[in-house]
């Protein structure tokens, strides 16, 4: 199963960084916060991603084009045959297709430019922004059991997001911003099947969050799978600085693989 990556946004809520290069490469310890999602997927078995790029989309194409060289030990010798030697490396069992999306997209409007690298077949969708410690197997079981076309990751973080109404495991709707209520917001980590695309527009306007998911809301084919455990998105240097202190002593929930 493909898993499809959101990282083509402007990042202007994190601009001291993001102005130089794309938000999901903005690093935690010493990896972009691209990779920390791409591993934890990895470590739960899938290793097919579609990476849908915007804003300095190049950037991402050359952090992949470089990651074998940059992951190796290598000799480089300038003697003789200018030859370069690789010793050792991490490379990752990994098959990654990045796609520019567009610089200007909406989050539907990416998804939908994306399917014809998916295949007709249910993928598994993110924001590029965020990790947390989902069980992907749990969620995807739970997927495969309701019939949805789509099966959101429910989390509840507090009080600046929109809420999700929920009954039983069927989100029947959305609120504007919430209110300290303990509310449910939509935390990615989604399963779809490829159904989904017939509410889905190329055209930029298109936001995934809106219609699209409003649409499948009210027919009954948007389910939640409700995760209390750890979430933390990266919309600011604040937001950075937890991720960051979480990694560096040890304590990063959503670090689930050995790095050995």
């Amino acid at each position: 199963m493909k898993a499809v990556i959101l990282a083509g946004g402007l990042g202007t809520r994190i601009s001291e960084e993001s102005y130089l290069k794309p938000k999901p490469m903005i690093e935690i310890g010493d990896q972009p916060i691209l990779w920390h999602i791409m591993k934890y997927y990895s470590s739960y078995g899938f290793h097919d991603f579609i990476i849908c790029c915007g804003y300095k989309g190049h950037v991402i194409k050359e952090y992949f084009a470089d990651y074998y060289l940059h992951r190796s030990d290598v000799t480089f010798d300038f003697s003789a045959e200018n030859r370069m030697t690789i010793h050792e490396n991490v490379a990752e069992p990994w098959r990654v297709t990045v796609v520019d999306t567009g610089l200007n997209a909406q989050t539907g409007a990416r998804v939908k430019r994306v399917e014809q690298y998916i295949g007709g077949e249910p993928f598994l969708l993110t924001y590029g922004d965020g990790v947390s410690n989902v069980d992907l197997d749990a969620l995807l079981a739970q997927h495969r059991a309701s019939g949805k076309a789509v099966t959101l990751t429910g989390i509840q973080p507090g009080g600046r997001f929109g809420v999700l109404d929920i009954k039983g495991q069927a989100v029947t709707g959305f609120r504007e911003k919430a209110r300290e209520d303990g509310g449910w917001i939509n935390g990615g980590f989604m399963v779809m099947e490829p159904e989904v695309f017939s509410y889905l527009s190329v055209e930029e306007s298109c936001v995934l969050e809106r219609r699209p998911l409003e649409a499948l809301a009210r027919d009954g084919k948007l389910g939640v799978y409700k995760h209390s455990g750890f979430w933390q998105c990266m919309d600011t240097q604040r937001d950075r600085g937890i991720l960051e202190h979480l990694w560096s002593i040890g304590k990063a929930p959503w670090k689930r693989w050995d790095e050995t």
